[in-house]
């Protein structure tokens, strides 16, 4: 391995370990093994090494939620897809509540990690579309704009909502079966109210 897969390896770790905001890049340097002009010479700054490590982590995590259109065994967009994604997505929570846990430390420090907020905000582009394909059974390629500026949004909302609650009370927190029937209960209601 070179320096770059080394800080970047290195700062995974320091991130599952500390967070953002009490990572160093003396802490980064030390657990992996490089020296402090390397961050600068391969990755700019801290922040951007620390924004890549993070995006590092998080990219697996679609793999658990990938599984349910590789099945190949619900129907595109159906309430049965909606219930099998999200039943994948919550069995992956107590793995990857670490990164959850990061996430939220974004959100709720933001101000603080300013170069990694702004990196993180153009990757939640890319995981609007990556939730579309998901829920419809689509390639990302294939989808509109549209799609993915409007069920990607949602799909992202209800994500984060879910995340929370999960990390907060894993006893409570929603199930797959209870946001599916929430939502064909909406189905419903406005079905009724247009019929």
């Amino acid at each position: 391995m070179g320096h770059r897969e080394d800080l970047l390896e290195g700062a995974k770790r320091c991130l599952l370990a500390k967070g953002f905001v009490r990572t160093t890049a003396r802490d980064i340097v030390k657990e992996s093994g490089t020296n402090l002009a390397s961050i600068g010479y391969h990755y700019g700054s801290k922040d951007a090494l620390l924004a890549a490590a993070f995006v590092a982590l998080v990219e697996p995590m679609g793999d658990a939620f990938e599984s349910s259109r590789a099945a190949g065994s619900v129907a595109k967009g159906g309430l049965e897809r909606f219930q099998e994604v999200w039943g994948r997505i919550i069995a992956s929570v107590p793995e990857s509540r670490p990164i959850w846990m990061m996430t939220l430390e974004v959100i709720t420090q933001g101000e603080r990690l300013a170069g990694i907020r702004e990196l993180l905000i153009e990757a939640q582009k890319e995981g609007r579309s990556g939730l579309a394909a998901l829920f419809t059974g689509s390639e990302e390629s294939e989808l509109p704009d549209d799609l993915v500026e409007s069920e990607g949004r949602l799909y992202t909302t209800l994500l984060n909502g879910l995340m929370v609650q999960w990390l907060f009370d894993p006893d409570s927190a929603t199930t797959a079966e209870q946001l599916t029937e929430g939502l064909r209960r909406v189905m419903d209601r406005a079905a009724a109210e247009t019929g």
